[in-house]
C-alpha cells in the first residue's frame, strides 16, 4: 500500500505563497491595464477591440481569484491592497496612448509574456525544490491561459477583420465541452 504524500512543510508553504502574492500582483496589475485598455481605448476599432478586452479581463479575474484561493490553501494569506500588489509586482505600469490600439494590444501581449517568463522560471522551483506537483501543475495552468491570451491579442493585431462576438461564441462553446 502507498503512503500518503507528505505535506509541505511550514517553510515551503510559506516560500511558494510568496511566489503567489508576488504572483497574484503581476496578474493583478496586467488586469488594471487590461481593464484600462478596455475603458479608454478608441479607435475605429473601438466596439470589437473593447468587447475582446473584456473577454481577456475576465479571463484575468478569475485567474487572480484562482491565485489567491492557492495561497490561502496553503495556509497563507493573499495580498489584497494596491500598495502591497505594487511593492512586488515585476510589471510596468506604463502610460499608454488609448487612442492607439496597436500600441496598447502590443504593450498586453508583452505583459502576457512577461507573466509566462516569470512562471517559467519558478515553475522548476515549486516542483524539484519542495515536490509541490500541485502547484507546478496550477501555475502551468496559468502559464497556459498566459499563452492563449498572449497569441489572441497577437492575432487580433493581424486581423483587422476580428469579431469579437464569433471569438465569444467560440470561446463559449469551448467552455462548454471542457465541462461536459
Amino acid at each position: 500500500m502507498k503512503s500518503a504524500p507528505e505535506m509541505l512543510t511550514n517553510e515551503a508553504a510559506e516560500e511558494i505563497s510568496t511566489f503567489l502574492n508576488m504572483l497574484l500582483a503581476d496578474e493583478y496589475v496586467l488586469y488594471t491595464k487590461t481593464r484600462n485598455a478596455h475603458w479608454n481605448a478608441s479607435d475605429p476599432s473601438f466596439v470589437e477591440l473593447h468587447k475582446f478586452l473584456e473577454i481577456q479581463y475576465g479571463l484575468l479575474d478569475v485567474m487572480i481569484d484562482d491565485i489567491a484561493w492557492r495561497i490561502r490553501s496553503l495556509g497563507h494569506f493573499a495580498s489584497g491592497t494596491m500598495k502591497n500588489f505594487l511593492s512586488v509586482t515585476q510589471m510596468s505600469e506604463d502610460h499608454q496612448d488609448f487612442g492607439n490600439s496597436t500600441e496598447i494590444i502590443q504593450t498586453l501581449v508583452a505583459d502576457h509574456k512577461t507573466i509566462i517568463r516569470i512562471i517559467r522560471n519558478k515553475i522548476i522551483f515549486t516542483s524539484d525544490k519542495y515536490n509541490d506537483h500541485a502547484t507546478t501543475d496550477f501555475v502551468t495552468g496559468l502559464m497556459e491561459q498566459h499563452e492563449k491570451m498572449a497569441w489572441m491579442l497577437s492575432a487580433f493585431l493581424s486581423k483587422p477583420d476580428f469579431s469579437a462576438t464569433n471569438h465569444i461564441r467560440t470561446i463559449s462553446g469551448q467552455l462548454v465541452n471542457n465541462y461536459q
